[in-house]
């Protein structure tokens, strides 16, 4: 049974639900786990907000881009040293 507001007896509204987050919120919040620096209060409030599907999307995305900047500077340092 939904709690009474003593003084006007009336029930509070239900509260609203969460807006969806961003695509930057998305990216950002992968990009800060990858090294491992997240604070609780926003991993918790992640956590509540951006769906599963989200993070493995962006994760996927952002280890895609990660190796492929690896193996382009790793091209570029061999090339610059002549071999």
């Amino acid at each position: 049974m939904p709690q009474t507001r003593p003084e006007t007896g009336q029930v509070p509204p239900p509260p609203d639900p969460p807006n969806p987050p961003s695509f930057l919120r998305v990216v950002l919040a992968v990009f800060w786990s990858f090294f491992g620096v997240r604070k609780g209060r926003d991993l918790l409030a992640d956590a509540s907000t951006i769906k599963p599907h989200h993070f493995i999307v962006a994760g996927v995305i952002g280890a895609m881009l990660l190796i492929f900047s690896l193996l382009l500077l790793v091209r570029l340092i061999i090339r610059s040293a002549g071999a």
